[in-house]
């Protein structure tokens, strides 16, 4: 079954089949995975299996997180598609600024989110990282000084964590922004970027009823986390699309979403109290994340790249 595409678009269609089959194995893997975490004791309660590491911290980077990259595998395979577009290229030589803004915008946009959140309850803030010092204390690590660690995480997130993280952060980019997005495009670039977002974020939502990003604590839970999270995947969702788009490659978005897990938690070192989850001081949260929401909105409709029909490689 085809759909056909928007008025202006002649040569491409709208591959239903091998979308409906990327997003059974993709969800399927997945959330069967998220049903085994629940069932074993969820993201809290999951038991150890190997030394100090448990069973969901296990799943998560591997089972779960690679869903999306066997769903383009098997997507493949099983409509004929075979190994075109596979978007597997490094080349940096076009746009080396692109894996630039990849690798440091991250870290600045988290900083700056932590900013705004902080500016808005300043009661929340401690630059004594007391509660911080305290878990090391608890740890038994009081020899280890905060300010050093901090240092350690910001030179680690401007060095190497975006390629290390990036590697795990592979088997998700490989599926939304290496077979899913190319998949949309025939809806219009701005269409496919937006709802390619949405499906990521939906993919989560197993995660987040596990108390996921947010914990368990805050007002309308899971659903509140349902929808603000989707705020988070559609702005990083236009961002890496934007890189993806531009290198025809899908590692400057691996990259991008490497350095965000690397610096995501920051923030979190200076809190103190019990700011409420969904607006921040994570760039997960509305008011955290508004610097990372400003940069998409401007290149969703200000870049080239997103504009009329766009194909990758522009």
């Amino acid at each position: 079954m085809h759909v056909s595409p928007p008025r202006g678009v002649t040569d491409v269609v709208l591959e239903t089949r091998r979308l409906g089959v990327f997003l059974a194995v993709t969800f399927g893997v997945s959330w069967a995975t998220a049903g085994a975490i629940y069932a074993t004791g969820g993201l809290v309660d999951s038991p150890t299996v190997l030394g100090p590491l448990t069973l969901a911290s296990v799943l998560l980077p591997t089972t779960y997180m690679f869903g999306p990259a066997v769903g383009n595998v098997v997507a493949r395979v099983a409509t004929g598609e075979g190994r075109a577009n596979l978007l597997l290229s490094p080349d940096a030589t076009g746009h080396l600024r692109t894996y630039a803004a990849m690798w440091f915008a991250p870290l600045v946009l988290t900083v700056l989110g932590a900013i705004v959140f902080f500016a808005a309850f300043p009661d929340t803030f401690d630059p004594s990282m007391r509660a911080f010092v305290d878990s090391l204390g608890a740890a038994g690590a009081t020899d280890l000084d905060p300010t050093t660690l901090v240092l350690v995480q910001v030179v680690a997130a401007v060095t190497v964590a975006p390629l290390l993280n990036g590697l795990f952060a592979f088997g998700e980019e490989f599926g939304w922004r290496g077979y899913l997005l190319p998949k949309l495009l025939p809806l219009g670039a701005r269409r496919a970027v937006l709802l390619h977002g949405v499906v990521w974020g939906v993919w989560h939502w197993p995660l987040i009823a596990m108390g996921y990003e947010y914990g368990f604590g805050y007002t309308g839970f899971p659903w509140t986390g349902f929808v603000v999270f989707l705020g988070f995947t559609l702005s990083l969702g236009i961002v890496f699309a934007w890189a993806t788009l531009r290198e025809g490659s899908v590692w400057p978005a691996a990259i991008g979403h490497g350095a965000v897990n690397a610096v995501a938690g920051l923030a979190a070192l200076f809190v103190q109290g019990n700011p409420n989850p969904l607006l921040g001081p994570l760039p997960v949260g509305l008011l955290a994340m508004l610097p990372f929401a400003a940069i998409a909105v401007w290149l969703l409709l200000r870049s080239p790249t997103f504009a009329g029909n766009a194909t990758l490689g522009t």
